[in-house]
């Protein structure tokens, strides 16, 4: 075998001068057998023979040797240590050529060869969309949709190549999604199934491909698969059924495919997908929550959906899973109902529902992405509605909680989302008796500290509670307000050239506020607080510029 294999190498040099195409062919093949028998060693002789600088010139669309020369390049590229020589020797242009081939063998080969070389490596699949293969791949497969072993290979390259994010818009411009939904609808076998979702998935990230899917009838595919394999208890049945249903809330992430499938409520796809909600299978359960989650990013349907009675499906999901639940199912109920709860006109409906108090079961939860979505449905829900907010602001085992997910260091959402809605029960309620619970469970501090956050919206939200607290009850706040040194931080704020007009008004209110009290009095006359004030009565603003000459007479006169 050495011997031949050595001798065929030394041939095939003298093919460029002189040589049959019989001997050529048989080259080939002496090469073939050898690779199938040690193709590490054979593709190590073959570099360091120099054969590779070859066979660019032995790539010709007429040449009958061409598929077995296509053959022995993917061969030898299935090696990692061969890819970089396959480069250099120039084969990528000359391959990618013959994709325009017509002959079968030689497109399954050359599709082979490029995949090989390219494997693994961005950079080489980037060099290729450049070169226009993907417009020419989805042209393949429509035209030999027959061959089995073509359309593995264009959705081998597919899935390679719809990883790069250069890669979806020469996808969006060509009709892959056509050929991929009438690919996948005569496909029968697991397996080939599998291989077309795992190209779907990447795409579907796009939102020109997403709608170019919905239209092509992917979706009623994934519910007639949804609907074969829900009682189904084979392993691959539970693998099509998750790889469906995630599909299809993938395809409801992109605003026109979700319109397009939400038809005002009225839409087919949209009933099925809510029966996926009351439904036995957790995964069911799960994709039906976000689903609704998703079908929830616009306020009309949110507000069609609630008039629907959805919120009762979603809160009896909930009281399923209330005792060692399914977290993920948890937390995609929980996140339906904090965006169905963002239209002001939901929220006193779903107050009534009762959507609070199963909320509330929750607040044990020990997972911090329940914890997240928990806290920002109360925040919705509360905005606005002062009576809500004076009941759960008063609800010492919440406030006490929320005062424990303060100092969540390691889970910055929950830990943000704590201190907001900490905020949100004093802004809305404006009940003294909500003060007081949030200063006796030890929240003072925490609100003084979002004030100093790097996000304006969660500073402002902080100064206007601590502004109400020192309205409504400034003896009880008095010494949190002193250890936690609130005045400096105001001082702070109002010095910063940085901090925006709100907050510099909402920082001088809240200083007036602080004068009613001695310690806090002379803390403030301990600080440069008068040079500060007289500077932001020039500020090009015109309400800092008013309170700033406020500020300065009610700190004149105290002085």
């Amino acid at each position: 075998m050495a011997d031949n294999f050595c001798e065929a190498l030394r041939k095939l040099k003298l093919t460029e001068a002189d040589s049959t195409v019989d001997s050529l062919e048989g080259c080939l093949d002496c090469l073939l057998k050898a690779l199938a028998h040690n193709n590490v060693e054979a593709s190590e002789k073959i570099h360091e023979s120099g054969t590779l600088k070859m066979f660019p010139g032995l790539l010709s669309p007429q040449s009958s040797s061409t598929p077995k020369v296509a053959n022995v390049i993917a061969e030898v590229a299935k090696n990692e240590f061969m890819r970089s020589p396959c480069v250099e020797a120039g084969l990528i242009p000359p391959l990618v050529q013959l994709l325009h081939c017509k002959d079968q063998e030689v497109l399954l080969q050359t599709g082979r060869a490029l995949g090989n070389i390219c494997y693994d490596s961005h950079t080489l699949q980037a060099q290729l969309i450049n070169m226009g293969v993907i417009p020419t791949l989805v042209k393949l497969l429509g035209i030999h949709s027959q061959n089995a072993s073509l359309t593995e290979m264009c959705l081998i390259a597919f899935g390679n190549l719809a990883e790069l994010e250069s890669s979806k818009e020469q996808f969006a411009s060509t009709n892959i999604a056509e050929e991929l939904v009438k690919l996948f609808k005569k496909q029968a076998e697991h397996e080939k199934k599998e291989m077309i979702f795992e190209v779907l998935a990447p795409l579907a990230e796009n939102d020109v491909i997403k709608l170019q899917l919905v239209e092509a009838g992917l979706v009623e595919c994934l519910l007639d698969i949804v609907a074969q394999t829900v009682d189904g208890e084979k392993e691959e049945d539970i693998a099509e059924l998750k790889t469906a249903s995630d599909l299809m809330v993938l395809l409801l992430l992109g605003d026109e495919s979700m319109q397009k499938l939400f038809e005002e409520g009225k839409g087919s796809v949209f009933q099925r997908v809510l029966s996926w909600v009351p439904s036995h299978n957790h995964q069911l359960q799960l994709a039906g929550a976000l689903a609704i989650a998703n079908f929830a990013r616009n306020d009309g349907n949110c507000i069609h959906m609630v008039d629907t009675g959805i919120v009762q499906k979603l809160l009896d999901l909930l009281e399923r899973h209330a005792e060692d639940g399914n977290v993920t199912v948890q937390h995609a109920a929980l996140s339906a109902l904090r965006n169905l709860a963002i239209p002001v006109v939901n929220k006193s409906k779903m107050l009534s529902a009762g959507v609070s108090d199963v909320v509330l079961k929750f607040l044990k939860s020990e997972m911090p992405p329940v914890q997240f979505k928990l806290l920002g449905t109360l925040r919705m829900l509360i905005d606005t509605q002062a009576e809500a907010a004076d009941q759960l602001g008063n609800n010492v085992k919440l406030v006490e909680r929320l005062v424990e997910w303060c100092e969540a260091k390691d889970h910055a959402g929950v830990m943000g989302e704590s201190n907001r809605l900490l905020s949100a029960l004093i802004r809305h309620s404006k009940s003294k008796d909500v003060v007081r619970t949030v200063i006796q469970c030890g929240g003072v501090r925490h609100l003084v500290t979002m004030a100093t956050s790097e996000h304006m919206i969660m500073q402002n939200e902080a100064l206007v509670a601590l502004g109400l607290m020192a309205a409504l009850d400034l003896g009880m706040a008095e010494k949190d307000f002193e250890s936690a040194d609130l005045v400096q931080v105001l001082h702070k704020l109002l010095s910063d050239e940085k901090s925006a007009p709100e907050i510099k008004y909402n920082s001088m209110i809240l200083i007036c506020a602080l004068m009613g009290s001695e310690p806090l009095h002379k803390a403030v006359q301990g600080l440069t607080f008068l040079d500060v004030v007289s500077k932001l009565r020039s500020h090009e603003n015109k309400t800092v510029a008013h309170q700033a000459s406020l500020t300065e007479q009610r700190l004149t006169v105290q002085s």
